[in-house]
């Protein structure tokens, strides 16, 4: 099994935006093979941010990398840039294999 996670940090007051984006989009996950469950949590806030993750299991690595050149993956993703004013900075990929 695969995870796959996305840290953001949201601008003080726009958490609800951020929530709003993610609730109202078409992940077109439930196309894509291997793809198990996805989850958005929110983590802490401090005085500049608060932290968000994505979590995405799928059964393995290479079908998470072979989701990331798909057209779905595209087709997902195609409004990504329209709410800059949301973030503060880029959000932070990390990957794991789960090994239990």
């Amino acid at each position: 099994m695969f995870i796959a996670m996305n840290r953001f940090k949201i601008n003080l007051g726009r958490e609800e935006d951020f929530e709003a984006i993610w609730r109202n989009r078409d992940s077109y996950l439930s196309e894509v093979p291997g793809f198990q469950k996805f989850n958005l949590v929110r983590g802490a806030t401090n005085d500049e941010f608060t932290l968000y993750a994505s979590h995405a299991t799928w059964d393995n690595r290479k079908v998470f990398e072979d989701w990331t050149h798909s057209d779905s993956f595209k087709k997902a993703h195609a409004g990504a840039g329209a709410n800059r004013d949301i973030y503060q900075g880029a959000p932070n990929f990390e990957g794991f294999d789960v090994v239990l």
